[in-house]
C-alpha cells in the first residue's frame, strides 16, 4: 500500500514517521520542508505538493489544524487522487465540513474515511496514540494495517459522525480536567501540601485522570508544553459546544470551559501551550505551581 501523508506538525511528523517505519510506502508534503526530515530519513519520499502526495497513493492522510486548511490542501490535492483511492482525514474537523469536502471526492470515486487521534504528542511519538476511525467497515479493514503502523488502539466507531463526536468528546473532557487539575494541584499549594508529593497521591487516588498524569507534569515543571495550543483547544471546544446545541444536550461545565479557554488565548495569544490554561489561576492567585523533578516535555515511552 502506497500512502500520501500531508502535514507534519507537533502529531503528523510522528505519524508519517510510524508509518514509514512500518515499512509503508510514504510521500510527504508540508509547508515546512524541515518538518518531513525525520520520515525522510525513514524512507518516505517528498513530495513538492499536495497533488504529488496524492498522485498514485491509496490513501492521502491528512492532519491539519483546522478545518479551513483542510480544505484548502484537498482543494489542492483533488486532481492527483485516482479512482478507487481513499482520503484519510486524521484531522479533527466537523462533519459538516467533512462531508462538503467529500462531495468532489465522490465524484472522482475517492472514499473518505474519519480517522481522528487522540491521547496527545508524546503518545504519537511512540506510536501509541488512539486512532478514533468513522467510516465503512471494509474501507476500514483495507487501511488497517496503515492505522495500526501509527497508532495503539484503533476503534471502528461507525460513520463519520461517530468518529467525529466522540473525538470531540474526549478532547472536551480533557480540557474540563485540566482546568480541574490546576485548581486541585493550587488548592493542595495553599492548604500547605508538596506538590511533588500531591501529584502523587492524586495519581493514587479516586481523582485521578490521564491528563493530571500527563499535563501537570509539564505544569509542575513551567514549560507548559503539552504540544497542543490554545487556538486547537478553543476550535474543538467550539465543536463539542455545536454538538450540544445540535443534539439538544446542555453542556453547562463545556460551556464554562469554553469561557476560559477563550479568556486564556486572549490573555496569553493562540499559540501558547494549552496547558497554560492553569496560568489564569497561577496569576490571579499570585502562586506559581512549580516542583522539581518535573519534566518540561513528556517523552515517548
Amino acid at each position: 500500500m502506497r500512502y500520501g501523508f500531508i502535514g507534519l506538525g507537533h502529531l503528523g511528523r510522528h505519524l508519517a514517521s510510524s508509518l514509514a517505519r512500518g515499512g509503508f510506502q510514504v510521500a510527504v508534503h508540508d509547508r515546512d520542508r524541515a518538518a518531513a526530515e525525520p520520515a525522510l530519513k525513514l524512507g518516505a519520499t517528498w513530495a513538492a505538493s499536495p497533488a504529488e502526495a496524492a498522485k498514485d497513493a491509496d490513501g492521502l492522510i491528512t492532519c491539519l489544524p483546522s478545518p479551513k486548511a483542510s480544505e484548502s490542501v484537498i482543494t489542492a490535492a483533488l486532481p492527483g487522487f485516482k479512482p478507487g483511492a481513499t482520503w484519510i482525514e486524521m484531522s479533527t474537523v466537523d462533519e459538516d465540513t467533512l462531508a462538503r469536502l467529500a462531495a468532489p471526492l465522490s465524484a472522482r470515486q475517492v472514499d473518505v474515511l474519519a480517522c481522528p487521534v487522540t491521547g496527545g504528542v508524546h503518545r504519537a511519538e511512540a506510536g501509541e496514540i488512539t486512532v478514533l476511525v468513522g467510516g465503512d467497515k471494509a474501507l476500514f479493514d483495507r487501511h488497517r494495517g496503515a492505522l495500526q503502523a501509527m497508532g495503539g488502539e484503533v476503534i471502528h466507531l461507525g460513520g463519520h459522525q461517530q468518529a467525529s463526536v466522540t473525538k470531540v468528546v474526549t478532547n472536551m473532557l480533557a480540557f474540563i480536567h485540566l482546568i480541574a487539575a490546576g485548581e486541585a494541584l493550587m488548592l493542595c499549594k495553599k492548604g500547605g501540601v508538596d506538590l511533588a508529593s500531591a501529584f502523587k497521591a492524586i495519581k493514587a487516588s479516586s481523582g485521578n485522570s490521564f491528563v493530571h498524569e500527563t499535563e501537570s507534569q509539564v505544569i509542575l515543571n513551567g514549560s507548559y508544553d503539552i504540544g497542543f495550543t490554545m487556538d486547537l483547544a478553543c476550535k474543538d471546544a467550539g465543536f463539542a459546544l455545536e454538538m450540544g446545541r445540535r443534539f439538544g444536550v446542555p453542556l453547562k461545565l463545556a460551556g464554562l470551559m469554553e469561557q476560559i479557554f477563550v479568556e486564556g488565548r486572549a490573555k496569553y495569544g493562540g499559540g501558547a501551550w494549552s496547558s497554560m490554561i492553569v496560568k489564569l489561576l497561577e496569576d490571579s492567585v499570585g502562586e506559581d505551581l512549580r516542583a522539581p523533578g518535573f519534566p518540561a516535555r513528556l517523552e515517548a515511552s
